[in-house]
């Protein structure tokens, strides 16, 4: 995913946002250092990682201080190793002060989340499943951690309930029946959104590929029935395989044959990645 003008205006509305909620009615402690002083900020990372958000951690200090300057020594997408210095900012010392902890909240958090689809995209290599995201995000934040997904090598799901219909168990007892529940799909779909069924077990499959479905998410399906639900599918539709996966389990997933893992923990069960803003005067 690029930064095109609708993820750009993505970032300045989560930066306002988060600005918003921590200054609140001014920062009154930043208040205590001279307006007139300046000061250099640099940011090393404790930990190895892949690193994600520098737009994010960029935009926070400019909506502060247009004038301020943001080097940094590495990109999106390159993997940081412990001891290893990111950026450095050069800015007024209250600019700094104010801004370093939501910039940081943004680099952290989408670093863990372009590690974390890292490490699941490292362990299907040499298979031909995707590592799927889900909409399982921290609220607001849906386009920035979808970004991170990328940036660690995943593929974005739809982003919303507008861009794509994935017909679940209980839209399906609603319906009535999966073929019922498909016809009515395509009835509203336009040609550019996808229909997805989830099903459970072989039989609900076998109704999705006579339905003609060409998407299935296989919930919680063991690694016996996603096999026979390969041989079932033979092609006819993209399979995904969906429900607590983790590390131990995806590469097994992964050699069934599925075209597609989804993994709600890329977005929603991260750990920040340890980062550190230092100052300096200058």
């Amino acid at each position: 995913m690029h930064i095109n003008e609708q993820l750009r205006a993505e970032i300045l509305r989560n930066v306002a946002a988060s600005l918003s909620e921590d200054i609140g009615t001014g920062d009154l402690t930043a208040q205590l250092i001279p307006a007139d002083r300046n000061a250099r900020g640099r940011v090393v990372t404790r930990e190895s990682a892949i690193l994600c958000g520098t737009e994010w951690f960029t935009a926070t200090f400019a909506a502060l201080e247009p004038d301020c300057t943001v080097v940094w020594h590495a990109k999106d997408g390159d993997r940081v190793e412990s001891g290893e210095l990111l950026c450095d900012v050069l800015a007024s010392a209250r600019s700094l002060l104010t801004a370093e902890r939501t910039a940081l909240n943004f680099l952290q958090l989408l670093s863990a989340t372009a590690t974390t689809t890292r490490a699941y995209v490292d362990a299907v290599a040499g298979t031909k499943a995707k590592i799927v995201d889900t909409r399982k995000t921290l609220p607001g934040l849906r386009l920035a951690q979808k970004y991170a997904v990328a940036i660690g090598g995943g593929t974005n799901h739809r982003v919303g309930l507008y861009d794509g219909i994935l017909i679940k168990e209980n839209h399906i007892i609603s319906a009535g029946s999966i073929a019922k529940a498909v016809d009515a799909a395509k009835a509203i779909a336009p040609s550019n959104v996808f229909i997805e069924v989830e099903v459970e077990n072989l039989v609900e499959l076998r109704e999705a590929l006579a339905a003609g479905v060409k998407m299935i998410l296989l919930d919680n399906m063991s690694l016996d029935a996603m096999r026979e639900a390969v041989k079932m599918s033979a092609g006819k539709a993209e399979l995904e395989a969906s429900g607590g996966v983790d590390l131990e389990a995806v590469r097994a997933i992964a050699e069934i044959g599925v075209d597609r893992i989804s993994i709600g923990r890329l977005t929603k069960d991260v750990r920040a990645i340890d980062l550190s803003l230092r100052h300096t005067e200058r």
